[in-house]
C-alpha cells in the first residue's frame, strides 16, 4: 500500500515520517524523534503516529524499528501497557437508569488508584490475594524467581500485589455503547510496579554501559543494549516477561469486572472478545523491508492486515475499535489513542473543575479536582487523529463510555 497521507521530516539520520496532519505536533517531539532518527541502528526510518507527543527518551506515539539493538527507555517503564475490550450481549436497555451502583461494584472488584503512607496499606494493591489472582500468578512465578535470581532489585516489588490491580493516571476501566446501543467493557493497564521496576533497572543498566564503552548520545535516555550482550539478552528476556504479566493483568480485571456487572443485573452475561489485549509499549521482533528487525512500538499498537485493535479516546470523548490495514510504511502499526496535548501539572492549571465536569457530562465518573489531569481537553481531538491515520486502520465499531472508573 502506497502512503500518501503522512509528512516526512528529514534529518542527518534516517528520515521520520509522520502521520500527523490536522493535529498538534509540538517541537519537541519533533527533536526527539530528531535524535531517534540519528542513531547507527535504526531500519529504513522512524514513524510517528498522529497521537505523537514528548516522553522520556523516546517519543511516545513512535514506532522505532531497530536491527542490533534495543533502546530500554523506548519500551519505557510501563511495558506491556495496553488495552482490552470484550462486546457483551447487554443494551443500552439493560443497565439501570442510575449508573453509580455499576461503578461502585467495579471499584469495588478491582483495585485502584494509590494511597501511601506510613503503616498505610496502598488501596491500589491487594492486601490478601485473592484466589482467582493467586491461581494467575502460579502460571507466572517460575519465571519472576528465574529473574529475580539474576536481579536482586525486583525482589522487593509489588508483583502479585498488584496482578489484578488498575494502577493510576491514564489507566482506566470503561463501559461503553457501540453505534447499536450494545454494551462493551474496555480497560486500559500494564505491568504495573514490577514492569516498572523492571524498566527503571535496565535503563541504569544501559546507561551505565554508555559511560563504560564511552558512547557519545544525543540523550542519554537513547542509551542502548547490542543485541548478543549479556544485558540485551537478559533485557529482552525480562520484558518478554513483563508483557506476559501485562496481558494477565487486564485478563484478571476484566473478568472481576463482568463479573461486578452480573452482580448488580443480577443475570448472567455473555461476553465475546473483540480486540484482546493489543499492548502499546512494548517490542517484538518482525519481519520489514526484507531484514528481521526489532521494532518498539512505544504507545503505538500493531495493526497487521486484518488485524484487531482498540483506540481510546479521552474520559469524555469517544474510543474505536478498527482493523489495520497493513501499511508497511508505517511498519504495520497504528495510534494507541489520542495523545496528549498539555502535560498533567498544565492541565491542572489550565482547566477549571466546573470545565471538567462539562466535558464530562453524560459519563458516570470521578468529577474532583485529582482527575482534572485526565481531562478531555487535555488530549488532542481524536476525531482528528483518526482522520491523520485512514490509511493505517479503518474503524469497525465506534464506541462511547458511559461509566468510567479512574485510579
Amino acid at each position: 500500500m502506497n502512503s500518501k497521507r503522512y509528512e516526512v521530516l528529514n534529518t542527518e539520520g534516517v528520515p521520520v515520517k509522520s502521520w500527523t496532519r490536522g493535529v498538534p505536533f509540538e517541537a519537541k517531539a519533533k527533536q526527539q524523534l530528531i535524535n531517534i532518527a540519528s542513531m547507527p541502528f535504526i531500519h529504513r526510518w522512524v514513524a510517528a503516529m498522529p497521537d505523537v507527543h514528548l516522553g522520556m527518551g523516546a517519543t511516545i506515539g513512535s514506532v522505532i524499528p531497530t536491527v542490533g539493538a534495543v533502546i530500554p527507555a523506548a519500551v519505557g517503564v510501563d511495558i506491556g501497557c495496553g488495552m482490552m475490550a470484550v462486546q457483551t450481549d447487554l443494551t443500552a436497555s439493560d443497565l439501570p437508569d442510575q449508573l453509580f451502583t455499576l461503578r461502585s461494584e467495579i471499584e469495588a472488584a478491582v483495585p485502584h488508584g494509590r494511597s501511601v503512607g506510613r503503616n498505610k496499606r496502598d488501596k491500589g494493591a491487594w492486601g490478601n490475594i485473592p484466589d482467582d489472582v493467586a491461581q494467575a500468578w502460579a502460571a507466572l512465578a517460575p519465571d519472576f524467581e528465574l529473574l529475580k535470581s539474576e536481579h536482586k532489585v525486583l525482589k522487593n516489588t509489588n508483583n502479585v500485589q498488584h496482578l489484578g490491580t488498575l494502577g493510576t493516571g491514564n489507566h482506566f476501566i470503561e463501559l461503553c455503547l457501540d453505534e447499536e446501543q450494545r454494551v462493551w467493557v474496555m480497560l486500559h493497564s500494564g505491568s504495573r510496579g514490577v514492569g516498572n521496576r523492571i524498566g527503571t533497572h535496565f535503563i541504569e543498566k544501559a546507561k551505565k554501559d554508555m559511560e563504560r564503552w564511552f558512547i557519545q548520545l544525543p540523550d542519554q535516555d537513547l542509551a542502548y543494549f547490542p543485541e548478543g550482550s549479556d544485558h540485551f539478552n537478559q533485557y529482552v528476556t525480562a520484558v518478554a516477561w513483563a508483557q506476559a504479566y501485562a496481558k494477565v493483568n487486564r485478563q484478571i480485571m476484566m473478568q472481576r469486572t463482568l463479573t461486578a456487572i452480573e452482580n448488580v443485573l443480577k443475570r448472567p452475561l455473555i461476553a465475546r472478545v473483540q480486540a484482546v489485549n493489543c499492548h502499546h509499549n512494548y517490542i517484538s521482533q518482525e519481519h520489514h523491508y526484507n531484514k528481521d528487525v526489532w521494532v518498539t512500538r512505544k504507545g503505538a499498537v500493531s495493526a497487521k492486515e486484518g488485524e484487531m485493535g482498540i483506540i481510546p479516546g479521552s474520559m469524555g470523548a469517544r474510543s474505536f475499535i478498527v482493523r489495520g490495514l497493513g501499511n508497511a510504511e508505517s511498519f504495520c502499526s497504528c495510534s494507541h489513542g489520542a495523545g496528549r496535548v498539555m502535560s498533567r501539572t498544565e492541565a491542572k492549571k489550565r482547566v477549571s473543575l466546573e470545565e471538567h465536569k462539562a466535558a464530562t457530562q453524560g459519563v458516570e465518573c470521578r468529577q474532583d479536582p485529582d482527575v482534572i489531569d485526565e481531562t478531555p481537553a487535555a488530549y488532542k481531538p481524536i476525531e482528528k487523529v483518526m482522520q491523520a491515520q485512514e490509511d493505517l486502520v479503518e474503524i469497525v465499531h465506534t464506541l462511547k463510555q458511559i461509566v468510567c472508573v479512574k485510579g
